[in-house]
């Protein structure tokens, strides 16, 4: 597993009104601090990547359909630099992915329906220096 990369399995809830899933709590063991929560969708067979944050971590959920998610270090320094991990994500496998600074990381859509992904990174978006 790449160095700082931590995993938390998400227990779905389901009752006959339907399911209750969280996500990320400010008392989680691996919560660092709240930017912002966003949605993303991603079409079947499109690939969404490559990402890299230099002051963000990202905190990543599918939420509907699946992806296949892929992470490979960059950090020179770092023990496991040029490790790649790869992650099945969503309805199946409920997992929130901590993705630490420096941190190259995309998805690719792999189920027959469009994905939904919840991120909450700790740092809000500044659309004037992305």
């Amino acid at each position: 597993m790449i160095d700082g990369v931590k995993i938390k399995k998400l227990k779905v809830v389901p009752d006959e009104r339907g399911r209750l899933m969280e996500i990320l709590r400010s008392d989680d063991s691996l919560f660092l601090k709240f930017g912002q929560v966003y949605m993303t969708t991603t079409y079947p067979g499109v690939v969404k990547a490559w990402h890299l944050h230099k002051k963000q971590t990202d905190n990543i959920a599918c939420v509907q359909g699946v992806i296949k998610l892929a992470l490979c270090d960059s950090r020179e320094g770092s023990p496991t630099f040029k490790e790649v991990n790869q992650f099945y994500l969503g309805i199946h496998n409920p997992l929130l992915v901590q993705i630490p600074v420096d941190v190259y990381h995309g998805w690719m859509c792999v189920s027959e329906d469009e994905a939904i992904v919840v991120n909450i990174p700790t740092e809000v978006y500044n659309y004037e220096n992305p």
